[in-house]
């Protein structure tokens, strides 16, 4: 029984002196680990400054922001541990670390890659909150960009949410950004039309429109013969920041030309490729 009571007393004796030595290097562990959460906080919240300047994205910024806080915050408990002589708590932790790291990533990869195609999303910039674009068979405008996630609302009033990866790797039309587009309209007309008259005609008609400025840079060309029918195609170009303002000009046009040939008797065969069904057509006779 007294050898037990030796053996207990020794065994607290040794871990009281071990105490007594690892006091100074435990007091400065904790002073250590207190200047380094001072310093993430810093980093923080310099971190989210520089980060919101160029990314413009409140959620990119509070994650770059938490990430090197973390970082540092991780650093400093290691920096600690290692001055109390926890060398091997320190590669344990940091193996831990890799696997669960490791587990993580295969387990939420799809995840993993809505947050990076999100992020490149945010420093890239391809459309802004605003904007309307095209992506992945939607047109809308953003009405939010997040991580793992970018929603816009489409024309009938349908909010999509689109993950950002389907985003990133599929091609996106950013009408906002487009200042112009081309308008091409072709047609099918009989040859025995006097061409000269059909063009004077033509050219009036889309004349009237031109001083709206919603329609500009007007062509005319006869592209090809395929008897007895010949080949009109007619170009022109409209502002397309928005994609009714695309339908309004070609609508006009359009209507404009049909009345050009209706009010002389012709009727095209197809517009745009797309077959009419009219009648066989009739109209000034060459000569």
């Amino acid at each position: 029984m007294e050898n037990w009571i030796d053996l207990i007393h020794e065994k607290l004796h040794g871990w009281w002196l071990l105490v007594i030595k690892m006091l100074p290097n435990a007091v400065l562990a904790i002073v250590v680990l207190f200047i380094f959460v001072f310093i993430a906080r810093v980093v923080r919240n310099l971190s989210f400054r520089f980060v919101h300047r160029f990314a413009k994205s409140q959620s990119i910024s509070s994650l770059a922001s938490v990430v090197l806080y973390s970082l540092v915050i991780i650093f400093g408990i290691m920096t600690a541990l290692d001055i109390m002589g926890l060398e091997k708590t320190v590669s344990s932790l940091l193996a831990g670390v890799g696997i669960i790291g490791l587990a993580l990533g295969f387990a939420f990869q799809d995840l993993t890659a809505n947050f990076i195609s999100g992020a490149f999303i945010a420093f890239k910039r391809p459309f802004e909150v605003g904007h309307i674009v095209e992506t992945n068979g939607f047109v809308g405008t953003i009405e939010d960009i997040q991580l793992r996630s970018t929603t816009l609302r489409t024309h009938a009033g349908l909010y999509v949410i689109i993950p950002n990866k389907d985003v990133f790797q599929k091609p996106i039309i950013n009408y906002t950004r487009t200042d112009a587009r081309r308008i091409d309209l072709e047609f099918s007309l009989p040859t025995t039309i006097d061409l000269s008259f059909l063009e004077r005609e033509i050219r009036r008609a889309m004349d009237e429109l031109l001083p709206g400025k919603a329609i500009r840079n007007f062509e005319f060309y006869f592209t090809a013969i395929e008897d007895p029918k010949v080949k009109l195609m007619v170009s022109f170009w409209t502002n397309s920041s928005k994609p009714e303002e695309y339908l309004k000009a070609r609508h006009q046009a359009i209507v404009a030309i049909i009345h050009a040939f209706t009010s002389n008797n012709i009727y095209a065969v197809s517009i745009s490729g797309e077959p009419a069904k009219a009648p066989e057509l009739s109209g000034p006779q060459k000569g």
